[in-house]
């Protein structure tokens, strides 16, 4: 049994505790900001980082540095992030690969589970299926009857192993239960160049690259990876439509913070960034990038985070990927 003095002492604990957490959300950040980008500049990742990190500067009044640290599929720059102290000063702005880690390298540094904070989703953006015209195809339909008629035939570009595009790809030919033979490339930009080029056949591009090459001729969309339509394509069915049922992916960017990064520091975090994914000029860019703002909370991000690597680690497994 407590007694009255001990309540009134817990109470004045619970009181100086939450004017603390208040203190610390008030008063962060006092200095720059350190945002690791894991990918290469340009990347699609750098679209949402660099928006975010501009607006952030602005709203705290320190300077948001973009830091792009590639390799390893994301495993360099994570593991920088991982080892920092955990004070709301250096930030991973990460994506879908990140989830693929675990199942890719089994010798990690660091544990993309347990070695993280999760801040938030901030967008998520679907893929296109497409094809070069010299294929001769104009449907998922006839894509999955031409790659049946041949198999092992027919090639597809990604932009690297267990990247985002070979996961999707491997998905769909899981799927569909068909068999296109993977040429991997050194990130989107070389892989769309054979794609336009007619050196590849399939690709799995990202909306804002599909746009102009579609009006263009050079490329066919046939399916974008979402269940359902986006607005940037609304006469471009889904996956799903097209007789895959149940396909049904989009690739996502989210920050995280060290382990052990204090609560109040990561909610001011997320008040922040929901409040400048609601900017126009934000969703502006986002429209014309292809993307779909997230604003989802820390909790339901962990929760999200731990269903793709679940996910994500059976892709895996099933079409034998291994990291380069």
């Amino acid at each position: 049994m407590f007694t009255q003095h001990a309540l009134h002492a817990l109470a004045a604990c619970a009181l100086t505790t939450c004017a603390t957490l208040a203190q610390a959300q008030a008063t962060y950040p006092t200095r720059p900001i350190r945002m690791v980008i894991p990918y290469s500049a340009g990347g699609a990742t750098d679209v949402p980082g660099r928006l975010i990190a501009q607006k952030l500067s602005d709203a705290f009044g320190q300077q948001v540095v973009v830091d792009n640290r590639p390799g390893a599929g994301s495993a360099i720059g994570s593991e920088i992030v991982a080892r920092a102290q955990p004070d709301g000063y250096t930030l991973l702005m990460t994506g879908t690969p990140f989830a693929v880690l675990p199942a890719i390298y089994s010798k990690l540094p660091f544990d993309p589970a347990r070695d993280f904070a999760p801040v938030m989703p901030v967008a998520s953006a679907p893929n296109v299926l497409v094809v070069h015209p010299s294929l001769g195809v104009r449907t998922t339909k006839e894509l999955i009857a031409a790659a049946q008629a041949a198999p092992g035939k027919i090639n597809y570009a990604s932009g690297g192993t267990g990247g985002a595009t070979h996961l999707f790809a491997s998905l769909f030919l899981s799927m569909a239960k068909i068999n296109l033979v993977h040429v991997p490339y050194k990130g989107s930009g070389p892989a769309t160049a054979d794609l336009i080029g007619g050196h590849v056949k399939v690709g799995l591009p990202g909306i804002a690259i599909v746009i102009p090459h579609a009006k263009a001729g050079r490329m066919i969309p046939l399916a974008v990876t979402s269940a359902k339509r986006v607005p940037q394509l609304p006469d471009v069915p889904s996956i799903v439509e097209s007789g895959v049922p149940g396909y049904d992916t989009a690739v996502w960017f989210g920050l995280l913070a060290p382990r052990g990064t204090p609560g109040a520091v990561i909610q001011r975090l997320h008040n922040e960034i929901v409040k400048v994914l609601r900017l126009p000029d934000v969703e502006n860019g986002y429209l014309i990038a292809g993307y779909v703002a997230s604003t989802s909370r820390p909790d339901e991000f962990a929760a999200f985070l731990q269903t793709e690597i679940v996910k994500w680690g059976r892709v895996v497994r099933e079409a034998k990927i291994q990291g380069e």
